[in-house]
C-alpha cells in the first residue's frame, strides 16, 4: 500500500485525542472525588477535634481549602478543559493546606490530636497526582510530599507527646512507599491508555484503508471490464453489424463473411476469458468447489497473460478443500500481486504442501528481489502501524492462526515467500 492518506492521518489523530480526552476526563472526575473526600476529611478533623490554639485560624484555612475544593468541581462541571490545566498544581495547593493546617494545630498542646490527624491526609495527595495519567507529574508531586511530611511530622512531634523519631521516619517511609506506588501506578494507567490509543488508531487505519482497498478494487474492476471485455463486445458488436443486411455486405464475399465471422468468435472468447479471470478474482469458485490446488491453477493465469512463466506444484497437496485453503489462496494472491507489481520477474515458483500437520505455501521468483532490512519483521510492523497493510495483513491473519509468514531474498536473486500454517481440522475455519 501507499502512504497514509490525509484522510487517514485526520482519523488516526482524531482517535487518539479522543481515546486521551476521554480517560482525561474520567481521571478529573476521579480527583474531584478525592479531592472533595480530603476537603470533608479537613472540615471533620477541624470540626470534631479543633486545635487548642490558632483555632480560628486553622478554621479559616479549612474553610478556604474547602471552597477551593468546590470551586474546582464547579469549574470541572462547566469547563472542564479550565480544570484540566488546574490539575497540574491543584496537588500542590493541597500539600500546601495540609501542611499548613499541620504547622498551626502543632502550636498546641499535648491534648490535642489535630495535627496528628491532619497529617494522614498527606496521604491522598500522592494518589490524586496518580489520577492525572503523567507519571511525570506523580512524580514530582511524591517527591515534596514526603518531604513536606517529613517536615509536618517533625513540627507536630512536641503536639504528640514527643512522638520517638523511630516512629515519625517509619511513618515517613510508608507514605515514601505509597508515593512510589502512585507513580508506579500511573506508569501503568497511561501505558494503558496508550494502548487502547493505539488500537484505536489502528482500528481507524484499518477503516480507512477498507474503504481505499474497496475503492481500488472498484476501479480496477471497471478498468478491466472498460478497457477489456467491453472492447471486445464492441469490436464484436461491430463486426456483425458488418453482416446485417442492412450494410450491403452479406453475401457478397463469402470469404469476407468467413473472416468478420472469425474475428467475432475470437472476440466473444477474449471475452469470455476476461470475465471468467475478473470473476475468479472476485470470487474463487474453485476454491470451494474444488480446493487450493485448483484455484492456485486459476490465480496464476494473469502473470502467465504477462509473459511471466508460471510453475505450480500442489502435489504435495491434499485432494479436495481444507480448512485453510481460504487462508493460503488470500497469501497466495497478495503475493503474486505484489510479483506483478513490483518484482518484474520472468519466472514464478508456486508449491503447495502440508505434513507432519502443518501446510506450507512456497512463491520464489527471479525479480529484483528484495533486501534484508526491508524483510525484517520489526519493519514491517512499523509499516503496518504507518498504515501500509499488503503483506503485513496477512502475515497477522497468518499468526492468528498459529502460523507465519517469512519473505526475504532468494539464494540465486529474486524473493521467496514460505507462508506455515497447522492444519486445522476440517470443522474450522482458516479464515
Amino acid at each position: 500500500m501507499g502512504d497514509v492518506t490525509p484522510g487517514a492521518a485526520g482519523v488516526e489523530a482524531s482517535a487518539i485525542r479522543n481515546v486521551m480526552a476521554e480517560h482525561a476526563s474520567r481521571g478529573l472526575q476521579v480527583q474531584a472525588m478525592l479531592r472533595m473526600l480530603l476537603a470533608l476529611f479537613v472540615i471533620g478533623v477541624v470540626a470534631f477535634d479543633p486545635p487548642v490554639n490558632n483555632e480560628a485560624a486553622t478554621v479559616a484555612v479549612a474553610v478556604l481549602y474547602a471552597a477551593w475544593c468546590v470551586l474546582l468541581h464547579t469549574v470541572l462541571l462547566r469547563r472542564p478543559r479550565l480544570v484540566g490545566r488546574l490539575a497540574v498544581i491543584s496537588p500542590f495547593v493541597d500539600m500546601l493546606a495540609l501542611t499548613v493546617l499541620a504547622v498551626l494545630a502543632s502550636r498546641s498542646n499535648v491534648e490535642s490530636w489535630t495535627s496528628d490527624i491532619l497529617i494522614a491526609g498527606f496521604a491522598l495527595i500522592p494518589v490524586i497526582a496518580a489520577t492525572q495519567l503523567s507519571p511525570a507529574v506523580s512524580a514530582v508531586v511524591a517527591v515534596p510530599t514526603v518531604v513536606v511530611y517529613f517536615l509536618a511530622s517533625v513540627a507536630g512531634r512536641v503536639a504528640n507527646g514527643r512522638e520517638p523519631w523511630s516512629s515519625i521516619l517509619l511513618r515517613t517511609g510508608v507514605i515514601a512507599a505509597l508515593c512510589l506506588g502512585s507513580v508506579w501506578l500511573s506508569r501503568i494507567q497511561r501505558s494503558r491508555v496508550d494502548t487502547i490509543a493505539a488500537l484505536a488508531r489502528d482500528r481507524s487505519l484499518l477503516l480507512d484503508e477498507v474503504l481505499q482497498i474497496e475503492a481500488r478494487e472498484r476501479g480496477l474492476l471497471a478498468e478491466s471490464l472498460h478497457d477489456g471485455a467491453l472492447q471486445y463486445v464492441l469490436a464484436a458488436r461491430q463486426e456483425l453489424g458488418d453482416l446485417h443486411p442492412e450494410s450491403g455486405r452479406i453475401g457478397m464475399n463469402g470469404a469476407t463473411t468467413v473472416g468478420t465471422l472469425g474475428r467475432v468468435d475470437d472476440a466473444l472468447r477474449q471475452t469470455t476469458a476476461l470475465l471468467r479471470t475478473t470473476l475468479t478474482g472476485l470470487h474463487p469458485a474453485a476454491l470451494e468447489q474444488h480446493g487450493l490446488a485448483a484455484a492456485l491453477d486459476d490465480a496464476v493465469k494473469p502473470l502467465s497473460a504477462n509473459g511471466v512463466q508460471v510453475l505450480v506444484d500442489t502435489a504435495g497437496w491434499p485432494a479436495g478443500t481444507t480448512a485453510v485453503d481460504q487462508l493460503l489462496f488470500a497469501t497466495a494472491r497478495e503475493l503474486l500481486q505484489n510479483v506483478v507489481k513490483h518484482a518484474r520477474a520472468g519466472r514464478v515458483e508456486v508449491t503447495a504442501e502440508c505434513g507432519d500437520g502443518q501446510a506450507r505455501l512456497v512463491i520464489v521468483d527471479d525479480g529484483v528481489g528484495i533486501s534484508e532490512a526491508a524483510a525484517d519483521p520489526e519493519r514491517q510492523a512499523a509499516r503496518l502501524r504507518d498504515g501500509h497493510l499488503g503483506l503485513i495483513s496477512r502475515r497477522v491473519r497468518l499468526e492468528a492462526q498459529g502460523g507465519a509468514l517469512s519473505i526475504g531474498p532468494a539464494p540465486n536473486g529474486g524473493t521467496v515467500a514460505i507462508a506455515l500454517v497447522p492444519m486445522l481440522p476440517v470443522n474450522e475455519t482458516g479464515h
